[in-house]
């Protein structure tokens, strides 16, 4: 609830009313509040009365505003440069290669020591631990499991000693991610959250966490939060490396690689009049393909739920490996095909789908690194990103995905920042 002078609210998500008030009380499962417009009172369900201070939200007003931009979406996207910096924000140290969470401290001895970690979340979380999935492998000894919160207390939870359950929401107030952490907590895994709204339910039932600093996100369809819990799983990931295996070399490379980030991402958005055009060619097309391996794959998924979300055009984003196993067929030249094809450890293979899909006259829009004259060669419309480390290149590949959605769903008129049938903080099943 939120509490104003002459006026109070209540809201299942603090951005619906951090334009009105900064002062709020979070309530808990099965509690009550009556709200006048001068007074309120909380009380459990049996009519037992709770006295509980009230906290001071940190979202300034006018980041509830649109500032000039025509939609939140596009602000929210614009404002990525920024929040993947608040992500990072006094949490690096160069010298030593190794981030600083205050956020975990509560559990880090075991953490430390910690072997398995199940990453739980929906919708973009989930893709956005789809690559921390990859990360983890990539810089720690750590066996990571990722799983789809609404299915994951359906399963025989069986967890070795000294398992991590990392959930990951936006709001906080996530219904399935809260129910997935609740049913571990009761098999004896320990529980860590990456959470945007401070207070929120999960940042409340978890043990230890990392809040995103990332302001309020207006638009349903989630955006900066996604390169924020990147950016925050790279962090926890580089972490828990350094206390592994991972060399001071390796941690100051990433560390400097993170700080480049936010100018990287800059220079992706300096070419929005070039998505645009590339949105306004295929925005009529009525069904879209994206493709990716590795790192790829699950922002060809994040991509095609962005399409998909405000644009209501269908969208597949699928492994490209998988693609000779049946997508393939759909392959016609009215289906364009987003191919995301950096110069990394997958390069080469891409390039064989790119040729596959060209073949059979499917036109394509590849996502790849500043100067690739090969991939210029066999796409119909290219979109560069500039070159970092490849676990770092979803951060800026994603950020051409939501500006395709975007400028698609603007072209067809579409009620960009509440799309239909969506809600912004789901908090039923």
């Amino acid at each position: 609830i939120g509490l104003g002078d002459g006026e109070n609210f209540a809201a299942s998500d603090i951005a619906a009313m951090v334009r009105y008030t900064n002062k709020v009380i979070h309530l808990n499962d099965n509690e009550l509040a009556s709200l006048t417009r001068d007074n309120f009172s909380i009380s459990t369900a049996q009519a037992k009365h709770i006295s509980r201070p009230t906290e001071t939200v940190e979202w300034l007003p006018e980041e509830a505003e649109k500032n000039g931009f025509p939609h939140f979406m596009l602000k929210e996207i614009f404002e990525q440069p920024e929040t993947i910096m608040n992500a990072m924000r006094g949490r690096l140290e160069i010298s030593e290669g190794v981030p600083k969470l205050g956020g975990i401290i509560p559990v880090w001895e075991d953490l430390k020591k910690c072997r398995h970690m199940v990453i739980v979340a929906c919708g973009t979380s989930y893709y956005a631990g789809c690559v921390g999935r990859y990360i983890f492998e990539q810089l720690t000894d750590v066996d990571i499991e990722v799983e789809l919160a609404s299915e994951f207390r359906y399963q025989k939870l069986n967890f070795p000693p000294n398992t991590f359950i990392l959930a990951l929401s936006q709001s906080g107030e996530t219904i399935d991610t809260l129910a997935a952490i609740k049913e571990a907590q009761r098999k004896g895994a320990r529980l860590l959250g990456i959470v945007n709204v401070v207070g929120s339910l999960i940042s409340r039932e978890t043990e230890a966490g990392i809040y995103n600093h990332a302001g309020p996100e207006i638009g349903v369809a989630s955006t900066k939060i996604f390169t924020s819990q990147l950016t925050i799983l790279t962090l926890l990931a580089l972490l828990l490396g350094r206390h592994h295996n991972l060399s001071l070399t390796e941690g100051v490379t990433a560390i400097k690689a993170l700080m480049a980030l936010p100018d990287q991402v800059r220079q992706v958005l300096a070419q929005d009049n070039h998505i645009q055009a590339v949105a306004e060619k295929y925005c009529r097309c009525s069904n879209w393909l994206f493709l990716g391996r590795k790192y790829g794959y699950p922002v060809a998924m994040e991509g095609a739920l962005k399409l998909k979300e405000v644009s209501y055009i269908h969208a597949e984003g699928y492994a490209a490996g998988e693609m000779k196993h049946g997508p393939i067929a759909l392959i016609n030249p009215d289906m364009p095909t987003v191919a995301i094809v950096p110069r990394d450890s997958m390069y080469e293979k891409m390039i064989n789908n790119i040729q596959e899909i060209k073949s059979r006259k499917g036109p394509v829009i590849a996502i790849a690194n500043a100067g690739d004259a090969k991939v210029k060669e066999l796409a119909d419309d290219i979109i560069e990103i500039p070159e970092t480390l490849e676990y770092l290149s979803p951060i800026l590949s994603v950020v051409v995905c939501q500006l395709i959605a975007y400028h698609c769903a603007r072209f067809l008129n579409r009620d960009i920042d509440k799309p239909r049938n969506l809600a912004k903080s789901v908090t039923v099943e």
